[in-house]
C-alpha cells in the first residue's frame, strides 16, 4: 500500500473509534430508519419509567443489553447481561436453556443507547418464537442523568 492509501485508512479507523456512536447514527440511510420504524411498531416498548421498575425488581424478566462488548464495559444497567444486537439469534440460547426445553413465554427485555438496536433484537427474538420480548426506548445518557441505577 502506498502511503496516501494507509495514511487514509488510519485516519478513517480513527475517527470510528473516536466519534460517539449516536454521531454515526445520524448517517444512516433512510432504509435502515424505516426497518427500526418497521420493528418499533411491531414489538412492544417501554420508556424510562417503565424499565427502571423492571430493574428495580431483579428475576422479573431477562435484561438484556444489545450494545457491543466495548460500549458494555464502559457501563451498564446492573442485573443486564450482554449479547450484541448481531449474536442475538445465536447467544441468547446460553443464557435461556435449550431451545427445545426454554420457556418461550419468558420476559426478555432489551436495551441499547437509544432503543433502536433493542427494537431489531426484540423483532429478532419474536421470529424465533418467543412471546414476551419489549425493547425499551430511551437514551442510556437520559438514564444516567436522572440518577438511574448505572454500573461503570
Amino acid at each position: 500500500m502506498n502511503l496516501f492509501i494507509t495514511s487514509s485508512l488510519t485516519i478513517m479507523l480513527s475517527a470510528f473509534l473516536i466519534l460517539p456512536s449516536q454521531a454515526l447514527a445520524q448517517n444512516v440511510p433512510p432504509v435502515s430508519k424505516q426497518k427500526v420504524e418497521v420493528a418499533q411498531k411491531q414489538v412492544k416498548t417501554i420508556g424510562m419509567e417503565e424499565y427502571r421498575k423492571l430493574v428495580e425488581n431483579p428475576g422479573a424478566a431477562l435484561i438484556v443489553d444489545v450494545r457491543e462488548p466495548h460500549e458494555y464495559a464502559a457501563g451498564h444497567v446492573p442485573g443486564s447481561i450482554n449479547i450484541p444486537r448481531g449474536l442475538i439469534e445465536s447467544k441468547i440460547w446460553s443464557h435461556v436453556g435449550d431451545p427445545a426445553d426454554t420457556d418461550m413465554d419468558r420476559p426478555i427485555i432489551l436495551q441499547c443507547q437509544s432503543g433502536r438496536r433493542a427494537s431489531l433484537a426484540a423483532q429478532s427474538l419474536e421470529n424465533l418464537g418467543f412471546t414476551q420480548t419489549t425493547a425499551v426506548i430511551m437514551n442510556l445518557d437520559d438514564w444516567q442523568k436522572a440518577g438511574n441505577p448505572f454500573t461503570k
